[in-house]
């Protein structure tokens, strides 16, 4: 049964941890370590650059299916592209190579059946990873594409989730097959048995990442198309009121000499984000220069002329 409780920023997230264990695995993925001792989940979230509410709406999604209160249009698509990204390196390049060496070690490999159960795991290997290597060549580059301002061209958001859908039957087939003939020898059906624990367990990840793609990350797309849309279709005077209240923030902060990071710390947000500013700056104002930033911010009254170095 699923944790009906909903986490907040507020929250300390190793009591999210203490209720949820399966949590531990999301943490790699967004980048967050070990070590935050009893940090709430904004203050972690700050710390390692990670946008919170994003965090929260993966998390809450994850623990007990709450999507009621996710407002799109908050989302931070580059958190999710990296939570998405790192998600695939864990499963393809950890998960599925650990739970095949146990599965290895677990069979006679010069039985019939054992054969059979190794070659089932590599068959569902292939689909998975083949499944996987495709979002990783279409659908992410290009959601950076849009993270960066540029047109969609014929692919879009619809496209891959017409297409989008787990590949289970052949687990599904593996596992029967396992709990069917399991071997009598003791330490083997031991071995094999905490292996069937280790399949059910990728099986109920698995399930969980499609799900956040379908009802999390593919939402978001759909709102960032939209605006690209809205955006491109919109007359683009060279104005103050262009910038949105963050992206003026980002301005003056340039001004003054910032780097990325600094910008991403002086604000509290990620790095992810600022970059994300600066592109859509410069798509708006067509000002690609520092000294063509500075002319525009003491223009428009972001900054003192006094206060900058020329």
């Amino acid at each position: 049964m699923k944790n009906q409780k909903v986490y907040e920023a507020d929250d300390q997230l190793i009591s999210i941890i203490r209720d949820n264990y399966n949590v531990l695995q999301s943490l790699g993925s967004f980048g967050i370590s070990l070590g935050f001792g009893d940090k709430t989940v904004k203050e972690v979230c700050e710390k390692e650059h990670v946008d919170t509410t994003t965090f929260l709406a993966v998390v809450n999604f994850t623990i007990n299916g709450y999507l009621d209160k996710i407002q799109v249009d908050l989302l931070d698509v580059a958190t999710l592209l990296h939570y998405l990204r790192a998600s695939h390196e864990y499963f393809m390049k950890f998960q599925l190579p650990f739970i095949r060496k146990k599965l290895a070690d677990s069979l006679d490999e010069t039985d019939n059946v054992g054969k059979l159960i190794l070659k089932l795991y590599d068959n569902y290997v292939h689909s998975i990873t083949s499944h996987m290597t495709f979002e990783e060549r279409t659908l992410f580059p290009y959601v950076q594409r849009l993270l960066d301002g540029q047109s969609s061209g014929k692919f879009n958001i619809d496209t891959f989730s017409k297409h989008h859908s787990t590949v289970t039957q052949k687990l599904k087939e593996l596992k029967s097959i396992i709990i069917k003939y399991l071997p009598s020898d003791e330490l083997r059906n031991n071995r094999l048995t905490a292996t069937l624990y280790d399949l059910y367990n990728n099986e109920e990840w698995l399930s969980l990442h499609s799900e956040v793609e379908d009802n999390i990350f593919i939402p978001a797309i759909h709102h960032l198309e939209n605006k690209l849309k809205k955006d491109i279709n919109m007359p683009t005077p060279v104005s103050v009121n262009l910038l949105s209240e963050r992206e003026r923030d980002v301005v003056v902060s340039l001004v003054h000499g910032m780097s990325n990071k600094e910008i991403a710390d002086h604000l509290n947000i990620s790095l992810n984000t600022v970059i994300t500013h600066r592109r859509n700056i410069a798509r708006k104002l067509q000002i690609h220069s520092p000294a063509g930033l500075t002319i525009y911010a003491i223009v428009n009254g972001l900054v003192d002329l006094a206060s900058v170095k020329l």
